[in-house]
């Protein structure tokens, strides 16, 4: 990721396009255009590569799911999902069966991509057979979640239009799993057009394209600077209101908000709290505001030291001054984070979060660690984050009190998840959310020894055991009481140190509607709209 400072511009509208089905036709407008500042475009487009804030805003609106949340009214004018309804996407219907060990999809007719080719089962199989050979994210969540071994009797095309995912035994998830925006189905008859040799998935051509039967396709990407989203006017939901969305790379939170006062852009991610709290009465424009299912910490690697030991991951979390950070820093709009759990889903406990500012307690654990006068270390975080590197300088001087050094590497977000994935940095913000509202899928996720993420390489048997079992057990009562004692054993273990729910805020202008939240917290742009007036 380039650290780029993009300044505040006005973007020339020239595009003709049309409403949702039934429509007329509109001339050309700013209507029929969103204009978007964040502070990165996307690492990748492929759905292959790491998760993180910016690919999964990328692939909500560039990849379709076979199924989907239904949606209910939330807080403040928000739809958000509502987790006891799943409807329908690419699959029209879909049978699970009593046992819960296989789910069948019946797919849409007359459904087409952006480049107008139609969907049938054989993109569904080739979708598969590509994420199970690439073994990265797809593989996870089928041998992961779903503990398939043998992709040949796991994934059966019917006919044209039914494909069926077997089981080798019961998963609570078989349903919920397809709800997730990186287990979108891609168009096989276009990327099979860039297969090679060398490649045989077509992974360099789709780092930098879409193909996917989803609301829009990018036209453009220009990793540091530009991502235009078009419409897809072939789109089976009906074409989306906004037939544009030109996304900005602004890396510097303030640019980002002078851009949306002066109305050169209409959407503006990520500003920093302060910002937030000073646009709130501001004529033209609007903050939508949900707490969601954020988790912000700093993750420890737990397999080098010093933080093999407990007592030094127990240590930073006691040097931690929250009450402070919450009020210099989120100007207490935010909620500290008491579990590894997601604090919206069912099962979520706080009970067992027993640290505070407390530099003695530290110093003792420190020493009885064998650091008595504290330890060198590094904390990275991603360029262009200025929340993170305000809660960096504050931790710093906090852990500093218990001998602590910490040197602050701020790093393009790209070299940071590259350095992380492969183990090398110390400590590192990672601010992330589970899509899947379950607290075992949550656990499995992050603390399970064998996920693909599990970046801060934490261990425990038990932890490791409890979860695998949840992850096939049927028996809801059963499965909340696993996933307690998981949170009692990591809250205990520290692999992390705990900061802060942030919550999800976006600021745009007035004459912008229709913001939904979804658990990916990236933007879905089909439900957005704009009017000439507020």
């Amino acid at each position: 990721m380039r650290d780029r400072l993009l300044a505040a511009a006005t973007v020339s509208l020239c595009l003709g396009a049309t409403l949702r089905v039934g429509a007329p036709a509109l001339a050309q407008s700013p209507l029929n255009t969103l204009v978007v500042a964040g502070p990165r475009t996307p690492e990748s487009l492929d759905q292959e590569y790491p998760p993180t804030e910016a690919t999964h805003e990328a692939r909500r609106n560039i990849y379709e799911r076979l199924l989907a949340y239904g949606m209910k009214p939330g807080p403040g004018g928000i739809s958000v999902e509502d987790f006891g309804k799943i409807e329908g996407r690419l699959a029209e219907s879909y049978d699970l069966a009593p046992d819960d060990t296989s789910i069948t999809f019946h797919l849409r007719h007359g459904v087409k991509s952006s480049l107008g080719n139609p969907l049938t089962a054989d993109d569904v199989m080739w979708t598969f057979q590509r994420g199970w050979n690439l073994k990265a994210t797809f593989h996870w969540y089928m041998t992961q979640v779903l503990k398939i071994t043998d992709p040949d009797q796991a994934f059966h095309k019917i006919d044209d239009y039914t494909v069926r995912v077997s089981l080798p035994q019961p998963s609570p998830l078989l349903a919920r799993l397809w709800v997730n925006n990186d287990l979108g189905i891609l168009d096989a008859t276009e990327m099979k057009k860039h297969v090679t040799s060398d490649d045989p998935w077509g992974s360099r051509w789709l780092a930098t394209h879409s193909a996917s039967f989803a609301p829009y396709g990018i036209t453009q990407f220009s990793p540091g600077q530009t991502v235009i989203y078009q419409a897809n006017p072939n789109y089976y939901r009906g074409t989306p209101h906004l037939a544009r969305i030109v996304f900005r790379e602004m890396p510097n939170s303030s640019n980002r908000t002078a851009a949306l006062e002066a109305g050169s852009v209409d959407v503006a991610e990520w500003l920093q709290p302060r910002e937030l709290n000073l646009l709130r009465n501001m004529p033209g424009v609007r903050i939508w505001k949900v707490f969601g299912n954020y988790i912000a910490r700093v993750e420890m690697n737990n397999a080098s030291k010093p933080f093999t030991d407990v007592r030094v991951r127990q240590a930073l979390n006691d040097l931690v001054p929250r009450d402070e950070i919450l009020k210099s820093v989120f100007f207490n709009t935010a909620r500290i984070t008491k579990s590894p759990i997601s604090e919206i889903y069912p099962g979520y406990t706080p009970a067992y979060f027993n640290y505070s500012d407390d530099v003695a307690k530290a110093k003792a654990l420190l020493a009885a660690a064998g650091y008595p006068n504290g330890f060198k270390t590094t904390l990275g975080y991603p360029t262009g984050d200025e929340v993170e590197e305000e809660v960096a300088v504050i931790l710093k001087t906090a852990f500093a009190r218990a001998g602590v050094d910490v040197e602050l590497d701020k790093l393009p977000a790209s070299t940071l998840v590259e350095r992380y994935t492969k183990g090398t940095m110390p400590m590192y913000f990672f601010r992330d959310m589970a899509i899947v509202p379950d607290a075992a899928y949550v656990a499995n996720l992050w603390l399970n020894s064998a996920s693909l993420i599990d970046y801060s390489h934490f261990h425990d048997p038990e932890v490791d055991s409890l979860i695998n079992q949840a992850l096939t057990s049927t028996d809801e009562t059963k499965r909340i009481a696993e996933m307690t004692r998981v949170q009692q054993i990591v809250m205990q273990q520290a692999p992390w140190v705990f900061l802060f729910n942030p919550g999800y805020q976006l600021a745009t202008r007035s004459t912008v509607h229709g913001y939904s939240w979804y658990t990916p917290n990236g933007n879905t742009w089909y439900d957005f709209s704009k009017s000439a007036t507020p």
